[in-house]
């Protein structure tokens, strides 16, 4: 869904907007969650797949993704916000939006709440409808249900160059690798 608080970014997959209201449950999910089920599941080599397909997304065109993966939400914010705000907040924090084309996408993962973000910057939000977004954060989500994990990392990594390329090939020029292709851990 496009969040229409602000024009610079939107955040797809939206839930209910409860980010004002305490959520004890959110909070408890986020605080029982065990770390190394994150490590479990990414490992040298799965992080290795992931860095290699970031960089095979980026050729040829001027987008840049950043993969974010995080165990559980920070218990601060677990208690008083949602995995949207959270994404929202990361997408600034590092950066994602400070390229030369506004051509920034962060693909953010939260594996304890089970969802998956995608926040653009707004060089290739103004192409991208709000359904394509979503359709892709499903396709990731169904295959981390099966504990495919990084093949559904890979795929929406697959499918969100797919949609770069179509939007920035051969249009402008390639100024490099702006965002480092190493996935972030939380």
């Amino acid at each position: 869904m496009v969040n229409n608080e602000t024009d610079l970014i939107s955040s797809h997959q939206k839930l209910t907007d409860d980010s004002k209201q305490l959520d004890f449950s959110r909070w408890l999910r986020n605080f029982i969650y065990l770390p190394w089920q994150t490590r479990r599941c990414f490992n040298a080599d799965v992080q290795k797949q992931i860095s290699n397909a970031v960089a095979r997304a980026e050729q040829n065109h001027a987008g840049e993704i950043q993969v974010i993966i995080e165990g559980h939400l920070p218990l601060d914010m677990a208690l008083r916000s949602n995995t949207r705000t959270r994404a929202k907040q990361l997408f600034a924090e590092y950066g994602v939006w400070d390229t030369a084309y506004n051509s920034g996408v962060l693909l953010y993962i939260n594996l304890c709440e089970r969802k998956v973000e995608i926040v653009a910057d707004r060089g290739i939000n103004h192409f991208v409808t709000s359904e394509n977004w979503d359709t892709i954060c499903s396709n990731i989500t169904a295959l981390l249900k099966q504990k495919q994990y990084c093949a559904g990392v890979i795929s929406g990594i697959d499918q969100i160059g797919e949609v770069l390329n179509q939007f920035y090939a051969n249009k402008i020029k390639d100024l490099g690798n702006e965002l480092s292709n190493q996935a972030i851990f939380l």
